[in-house]
């Protein structure tokens, strides 16, 4: 089975637009809330079977009132409380789809940020068929600007060449069982430097496919971010 796993167990609201986390922020003239402009696109996916959105515990209510106020299939999408960050969210996301279908080394899971409400279709469908081929894959776009490194935030440690580097987006989408049994098997030391799932799988040399992403699929984590989603969903991108 193909499951979605939409992460949204955060609270930061750096953005400072409302007391609500950036993922309950409404968007658009519809005014819907970013987390359903992003549930949306993964209904329309024929691929997924069921979805599961991870939420903050303290927000798990709200979640729950807003699938009934967008009248949302409850039959198909499924909230579950989330971890102490988003590799936690999503083991606890397996934890739950486990629970409700039976663990199994077929199934798929197609992660993914709830803000990012601009993901594709093909994005979705892409991904599905990168993990299935090969077991894991990340939605990537190629670097525009030079890439610097430094490591002490102040000098310039080395300048990666360009056309070997890419920007990480999300969908991330893993073999459900080979991203379980390969987290478990993580030192404490290598869970404490995760920076996403993909990260996983490169810690024990597995490969990872990549997928074209989009430069609209952006992630709205700032005011400028928030801005310019407005812009897209408006179709004002230029005013």
């Amino acid at each position: 089975m193909i499951f979605g796993a939409i992460v949204a167990g955060g609270v930061g609201n750096r953005m400072n637009l409302s007391g609500l986390p950036k993922q309950f922020l409404p968007l658009g003239k519809s005014q819907k809330p970013i987390i359903i402009h992003t549930l949306e696109k993964f209904l329309i996916c024929e691929k997924l079977d069921f979805i599961y959105l991870g939420i903050n515990k303290d927000w798990l209510g709200y979640a729950e009132e807003l699938l009934d106020k967008y009248d949302i299939d409850k039959k198909k999408v499924f909230i579950v409380p989330g971890g102490a960050d988003r590799n936690l969210t999503i083991l606890n996301i397996i934890e739950a789809i486990e629970k409700n279908h039976g663990e199994s080394k077929e199934h798929i899971i197609v992660t993914h940020d709830a803000v990012r409400p601009f993901v594709t279709l093909r994005m979705l469908n892409e991904n599905i068929e990168a993990a299935k081929e090969c077991g894991a894959c990340d939605t990537v776009t190629p670097a525009i600007d030079t890439i610097i490194e430094s490591k002490d935030g102040k000098f310039i440690s080395s300048v990666p060449q360009r056309s070997f580097m890419y920007q990480g987006q999300t969908p991330q989408t893993f073999n459900m069982s080979e991203l379980k049994r390969l987290y478990n098997d993580l030192t404490e030391e290598e869970k404490s430097i995760l920076t996403d799932a993909c990260k996983i799988f490169t810690f024990r040399n597995k490969p990872v496919k990549m997928v074209q992403g989009d430069a609209f699929n952006i992630k709205i984590t700032t005011v400028s971010d928030y801005k310019i989603a407005e812009a897209i969903i408006g179709g004002n991108l230029c005013d």
